[in-house]
């Protein structure tokens, strides 16, 4: 019988408050806060744990279950935190244990469930094995804890391979002492070498330590990148980011890694709870994505494919059923997902022609782009199974598109390849009230300069606004939850529609969604529940706007 955990930390109380509900994450809602841009709680312009402890009402009024907190952890931030140096410490800009333990305390008084991001297929370059492997020099046994190896060329003055980074530029970077050591990622960035067993066995004492503080689930970043291919080989192309997602890459999806994902999975069922884990994993198909989510490892993995579909009912419904179909038979629930802090936010994206990838710096038509994003959420949250918001876009907001090159701190962007190096754009401060330094993100300025015009689209703005993009997902919040047939499942039944629409019924509920740019009629299935736009219904049919969503019930 396996050892049941409880969250020493956490009253029971609070736990009882999160567990009314089994198997909550098969239909969850689940909101991502990149803590540097959410709330400032001491005015340095640098989001923070009590301000989002301060926010929490907010996202329990709008109506998701559980939020995922990017990372917090000590860093020299040269990744935003991806780069951790002290796993189980928080970085001073954004608190310290004590306030962590309060925001988890506080959501679970309020409902809400708490999931941490970790990063297991690197560390920063400033965590304390990296450093003493570097000064303990070739030989150093810390040195087998990462990937360090002799260079080619006569004097070893090549890399090791032909890999290259996914930030631009080579994967490797040369010590003063003549060895190359691996960074997937940038170079403050070294990758963990998996293969030795006192890698492994930290990360399961970090799973503890975070679970043991009451966290009720962890976001794997990069899961797809800790096992490499035996020897390194050569992959023998350029632009190898161009891969990503789309082909078999010696460093990523690497079948070793789910003997991993086994052993931690084992570590979480010792909890009380129903603690999650949900991955990150760039697949180069769906069907290898639902190998992370079989019944002994995650619960949920990322769906990079529907994030990546354009604004085409044809496209959807290829991605969608062929999620459904790919997820089914491992019994794990589809995710949905439009926008996070490493792409354009969608209402930018949708605002684009199609074929400009998932990093845009055009602003494009922004009425069409908003006008898309609402339909376009009311079609994701119809959909049976797990959605994820990004902390923003139920405001509607668009990417900052004319950031000035000197503010800009995304690393990609300084290495001059690889990604695009746009991802700012998606991380401005959000707006909470009309006016004030920082539109009420915080008391000073904002780390990131925040567009003229941020405050009409603020939480104060849109607060009780009918039709705002704000009241549109509390409104949908509210109806998914009460639903009977909406949230957890596994099928739609398609209907019939006009080229350019997408229709399906999930038992007395009825979903239509106008991709096309005109406006085309259907059946009325019923009453309608809820529309991204308006809807004239009239002797038994209905007239969908272009880039329109509705949803109906039969009942």
């Amino acid at each position: 019988m396996s050892q049941q955990h409880s969250a020493d930390s956490a009253p029971s109380s609070a736990i009882a408050t999160v567990a009314k509900r089994r198997d909550w994450w098969r239909d969850a809602v689940i909101y991502q806060v990149y803590p540097r841009s959410f709330a400032d709680s001491n005015g340095d312009g640098m989001g923070d744990l009590e301000g989002i402890r301060t926010r929490l009402p907010y996202l329990r009024d709008l109506g998701v279950d559980a939020v995922w907190l990017s990372p917090f952890y000590a860093s020299p931030q040269a990744d935003a935190g991806y780069d951790v140096a002290d796993y189980r410490a928080v970085d001073p800009m954004f608190g310290n244990l004590l306030d962590a333990d309060a925001l988890i305390r506080d959501a679970h008084e309020l409902g809400l469930r708490i999931i941490v991001d970790l990063v297991p297929n690197h560390s920063s370059d400033q965590h304390e094995w990296f450093k003493r492997a570097v000064a303990e020099g070739p030989g150093s046994p810390l040195r087998d804890r990462y990937h360090f190896r002799p260079g080619k060329g006569r004097n070893g003055e090549l890399p090791p391979n032909d890999w290259e980074s996914i930030f631009g530029g080579p994967a490797w970077t040369r010590v003063p002492d003549g060895e190359w050591y691996l960074h997937l990622f940038a170079p403050e960035q070294p990758d963990f070498n998996w293969e030795h067993p006192a890698v492994g066995d930290e990360f399961r004492s970090i799973l503890r330590f975070w679970l043991d503080m009451g966290v009720d689930g962890f976001r794997i970043d990069v899961a797809h990148g800790l096992v490499k291919a035996e020897g390194l080989p050569d992959l023998g192309a350029h632009d190898q980011v161009k891969l990503l997602g789309n082909d078999v890459m010696p460093f990523f999806d690497q079948d070793g890694v789910h003997a991993i994902y086994r052993q931690w999975r084992r570590i979480l069922d010792e909890y009380a709870g129903e603690r999650i884990f949900v991955a990150e994993a760039w697949t180069p198909t769906i069907e290898r994505t639902a190998n992370y989510v079989r019944p002994d490892e995650l619960h949920q993995a990322f769906n990079f494919q529907y994030l990546s579909t354009h604004w085409d009912a044809e496209e959807m419904r290829e991605v969608i059923d062929r999620t459904l179909e790919a997820m089914r038979p491992v019994g794990a629930p589809a995710t949905w997902v439009l926008s996070n802090h490493d792409v354009t936010r969608h209402a930018t994206r949708f605002a684009n022609p199609p074929g400009l990838g998932t990093q845009i710096r055009l602003a494009g038509d922004r009425e069409l782009g908003l006008r898309r994003a609402r339909a376009a959420t009311l079609l994701m949250l119809a959909l049976p199974g797990s959605a994820y918001v990004y902390q923003g876009e139920e405001l509607g907001l668009p990417d900052v598109v004319d950031l000035p090159d000197e503010v800009r701190q995304d690393p990609a962007y300084f290495r001059g390849a690889g990604q695009d190096g746009f991802r700012d754009g998606c991380r401005v401060p959000i707006p909470w009230t009309r006016t004030g330094p920082s539109y009420g993100f915080g008391s000073g300025g904002s780390w990131l300069p925040q567009p003229e015009g941020w405050g009409e689209l603020s939480v104060e703005a849109q607060t009780g606004v009918p039709g705002s993009t704000l009241e549109l997902y509390r409104t949908a919040l509210t109806i998914r939850r009460e639903q009977p047939d909406l949230g957890t499942g596994d099928a739609v039944q398609w209907l019939k529609a006009p080229e350019g629409v997408l229709a399906f019924r999930r038992g007395e509920f009825v979903c239509v969604a106008n991709t096309s740019g005109e406006s085309v009629t259907t059946p009325a299935y019923g009453r309608v529940l809820l529309a991204s736009g308006e809807v004239a219904e009239t002797d038994g049919e209905a007239k969908v706007p272009a880039d329109t969503t509705v949803w109906w019930t039969t009942a």
